[in-house]
């Protein structure tokens, strides 16, 4: 039996938690970009984190989201794509400024891709070092 990915049920709950938000606060500030609209209500994304069957998200809820948690479009649409769709190629840092993309991931182990993690965590630090050091 295959076991459900909740990477972005995840994704969607530790940012909440870092934002310090209410899962109602998220459905008020998640607007569409693009239309303007608010596409879905707080009982959905509390029933995603409770890890209670969900259709995928629209593309106008990915952009919402992007917009309510304050993250990348491309981060939200990644972390859907991987537990609806199945698909990772990659692992991010902490900070998800930085990721590793990497052939035949599913294949890896959990620690082979905490290495990568840690891979993507200097090149992280790094650039920033690098950008609080451009004056000098």
């Amino acid at each position: 039996m295959t076991e459900q990915r909740t990477d972005f049920a995840d994704l969607v709950r530790q940012r909440r938690a870092e934002l310090n938000i209410s899962v109602r606060k998220l459905a008020e500030q998640s607007v569409d970009p693009e239309t303007g609209e608010r596409p879905f209500k707080f009982g959905w994304v509390s029933k995603l984190e409770r890890g209670e069957n969900t259709d995928a998200p629209s593309e106008a809820i990915l952009r919402a989201l992007h917009v309510g948690l304050a993250l990348p479009l491309r981060v939200v649409q990644e972390a859907a794509a991987a537990q609806y769709l199945g698909m990772r190629s990659h692992v991010w840092s902490q900070d998800r400024t930085t990721r590793v993309l990497a052939a035949r991931i599913e294949e890896m182990s959990d620690e082979e891709r905490r290495q990568l993690a840690e891979i993507a965590e200097t090149f992280a630090r790094r650039r920033t070092q690098s950008d609080g050091n451009s004056g000098e």
